[in-house]
């Protein structure tokens, strides 16, 4: 049994599919669900992206198979945003991107979760929610290079970047910026992303294509 959330769901032949779960005891593992695409699977649900909760899976000679699962939080408002849902896929993409099995995934699991969660709260901008998880991912995963300080940027947008850098995960997304800092912290945002994690991501792609439409 583990305690873990869905960060990837692909089709396999006509009826299955194979799922990768970042976990609590294992990190990130990937799993077969049989005839989970056919009608009426009890499991069907549960092999959703975003599906959190507990997995028992067998361990075969070559993989896992998943067989029960019991879900504390579908996300179910995510999947009825459109938005939201591309912001809550391109962070799956990320934590799929960094995370390896049988390493220590506590921490990225409980951000991406927390993350997730921001994405629903009304008060909070999605993209200064992306912004700081990239931001807390880089920090997680021992890249973040430190505050930019820069002798033109505001003293609240370099506050800001240290308290993503310095807060616990619980305590991340409790704060709004005004509009002068907050594009600070996007530009600061958009450097570290293309000079650390530095690839391209599906989701982000959409999301950006969006918002030259608006």
């Amino acid at each position: 049994m583990v305690t873990g959330l869905v960060i990837k769901s692909i089709p396999v032949g006509d009826y299955d599919r194979r799922i990768t779960i970042l976990t609590k005891e294992r990190g990130k593992i990937g799993a077969f669900a049989k005839g989970t695409r056919r009608p009426n699977s009890r499991l069907a649900a549960a092999t959703n992206p975003f599906s959190f909760g507990e997995f028992k899976l067998y361990e075969g000679k070559s993989a896992y198979n998943l067989m029960e699962a019991d879900i504390f939080n579908y996300f179910k408002e995510l999947r009825e945003n459109f938005e939201a849902a591309f912001f809550g896929m391109y962070f799956l993409e990320v934590a799929d991107y960094y995370t390896r099995e049988n390493n220590d995934e506590r921490q990225m699991l409980k951000l991406l979760y927390q993350s997730l969660k921001a994405l629903l709260v009304p008060s909070l901008k999605m993209e200064l929610v992306q912004y700081i998880f990239e931001m807390k991912a880089l920090v997680v995963n021992g890249e973040f290079p430190g505050p930019l300080h820069r002798e033109d940027m505001l003293s609240d947008t370099v506050y800001a970047i240290e308290y993503v850098t310095n807060s616990s995960i619980e305590k991340l997304y409790t704060f709004t910026l005004s509009e002068p800092v907050f594009k600070e912290f996007e530009k600061a945002a958009e450097e570290y992303r293309k000079h650390y994690i530095g690839r391209n991501f599906k989701s982000l792609e959409i999301l950006q294509n969006c918002r030259l439409k608006k």
